[in-house]
Formats: C-alpha cells, structure tokens, sequence
C-alpha cells in the first residue's frame, strides 16, 4: 500500500458485498476508511430491521475490524483505529413503505443513506428504467424528512426527472452515490453531462463506479479504464464534488444477482448482467489501493487523489449529517 493511500481517508460510497467478516477483512485489506454499505433494496420495513440488526450483530462480533458509523467524525475516528466505519444504506426507499415515521425510526437505528428507487417505480418517484412519473407528493414529504433527520438521497438508480425534482425538492447536498458517464458508455443507468452538471450546480455529489456493464469498455475494463470514467466526470463538473462508489458485489453468486435484478412484477426482470467480473486490478475490496496507484499514474496531483478517495465524501456526509 503506498504512502498516500495509507494516509488518505479512502470512502467508498457503496458496496453491496455478502457481509461477513472475511468482508470487513478485505476492507481493512485495502485501507478503507468506511463505506457506505446496503441493507435493503427490495425488502420492506420488516425485513429491513432484521437486515439492519443482523448488520449490527456483525458489527459487535467484528469489533477489532469496524464500527458502526452515525457521525461524519466516526469515519476519521475509525482511521486512527485502524478499523472501518460501516454507513448503513439503502439502495431503495420501498422500505419506508407509506409511512413518514418510519424515516425518522431509521435513522435512529444509524441509516444514513437511502436512495429513492431502485430501478422502477415506487411510492416515491420513479427508476431509470421505466417511464419517468417525477417525484410524488409523498416523495416530496419524505425528501423534507430526510432532511430533517440528517439522512442522504441517493439518486443513482433514478430515473431523470425525478432525480431533477429531487434535487430541487432537498435542501441538503443529494447524491448519485454509484453511476457513470453516459458520455463513456451508452446505458439507462449512466448519466448524461447534462445531469450530472445540474446535480453538481446544485451543490450534489457524484460517486463514480467501476461495475463493467457501465464503463466504455465493458468486461475488457481495468483499472485505468474506472479512472477514465472517474477523470471523465471530472472533466465536467469539477474535483470537489466527485468520489467513488465502486458497487462491489463481493462473496456474492448467480442467485444473487437473480434477486437483485427481479425488478416489480413476479418473473419480471429488466436487467440481466450474468457473472460480474470487476476491472483487472481492482477486482477485490483488498486491492483499492491499486485505484490511488492508478490515479497516480495519469498525472493526478496528490491533493486531487486524496479528494477523489475520500476527502469530498468526508466533507458532504458532515453537510448532510449534521442535524
């Protein structure tokens, strides 16, 4: 591990892995500072506590390894540790169902980033892969909660329009916590530069992945082809609002993915991406710090990197946070 790594705070802002230790173990592997790390995508309330308190059971058992995040002061506490702070999150709000206080419930349990939609459409607004209703009235509601409570909105998995009318609609930085360019790579879940412009202008946050479907070179990407993606969006909206958010799916199998992918509608599936093999170079939580290296080598100055990995996230979760 270089030396700048090893310094830096190193954020990834989602990963979506089979939690258990040898997970947490990675993470430390790879110098990460904490992660924003799913609990719910598809489940509803009930489930979802049940995710959260397993979570936090592993937590307690992995004590040497990680803690669990509520401040943007734990992650830096979590460093000087030696340990990773776990951000608990949700890649969907269908958790909240109908009911305002359930926000309000989560984010005492610790949640401290939900996306809006996965994909389809939900009482919220709508996904990026069905025609485009907007944000609704409860949407609205649940975005001032969120607000309130000190909880992120993630919009990477949202349509358009309502990821527009979301970010109007919020009062704190929002988020596409994991996306990539579509200027790269033709896909309904890339974002164009028009939109990542408008959420940047707007004092948001881009976290760039490295999932292969997504970048211009498919399953043939490297490393160096996520710091493309990284550089590209950069290019566009500048280095201060721009992180990583790689959507590490680690220790997971076929089955998985088959869940993931279900979308609304019994045997429905919109999206089939088959087996995920991550970038060469970076195919493991453990080998992040090959991402600085990468970084390094296409010129970056020191001062950018430590931003980019970690440095940005710190500074929008305290925006957001702070209650």
């Amino acid at each position: 591990m270089n030396a700048l790594h090893q310094r830096s705070i190193v954020i990834d802002g989602l990963i979506i892995a089979k939690w258990d230790r040898s997970i947490f173990e990675d993470m430390r592997r790879g110098g990460l500072s904490a992660a924003s790390c799913t609990v719910s995508v598809w489940e509803g309330f009930q489930d979802t506590v049940a995710n959260i308190a397993d979570m936090k059971a592993l937590i307690r058992d992995c004590q040497d390894l990680a803690i669990l995040v509520r401040t943007a002061e734990d992650i830096p506490r979590a460093k000087r540790e030696g340990k990773v702070g776990i951000i608990l999150s949700f890649q969907n709000a269908h958790a909240c169902e109908d009911h305002l206080g359930h926000v309000e419930a989560f984010a005492d349990m610790g949640v401290r980033v939900i996306q809006l939609c996965y994909n389809t459409q939900n009482l919220v607004g709508t996904g990026c892969y069905e025609r485009d209703g907007g944000l609704s009235g409860y949407g609205q509601e649940l975005i001032r909660e969120m607000n309130r409570v000190g909880i992120m909105v993630d919009l990477s998995h949202v349509g358009g329009r309502t990821s527009r009318e979301a970010i109007l609609a919020s009062t704190r930085p929002v988020c596409y916590s994991h996306c990539a360019p579509l200027g790269l790579k033709e896909h309904p879940r890339n974002k164009s530069d028009d939109e990542l412009r408008f959420i940047a202008d707007h004092g948001g946050f881009v976290g760039v992945t490295m999932f292969p479907p997504f970048l211009r070179r498919g399953v043939e990407a490297t490393v160096d082809d996520y710091v493309e993606a990284i550089g590209y969006t950069i290019d566009r909206v500048g280095e201060d609002c721009v992180g990583v958010g790689t959507d590490f799916t680690q220790g997971y199998d076929k089955g998985f993915f088959d869940w993931i992918t279900h979308d609304k509608g019994r045997y429905r599936r919109l999206t089939d991406f088959g087996p995920i093999l991550n970038p060469e170079g970076i195919r493991t939580i453990g080998e992040f710090p090959n991402l600085t290296d990468a970084m390094a080598r296409v010129g970056w100055p020191e001062s950018r990197i430590e931003k980019v990995i970690g440095a940005n996230w710190l500074r929008v979760f305290g925006e957001v946070w702070a209650t």
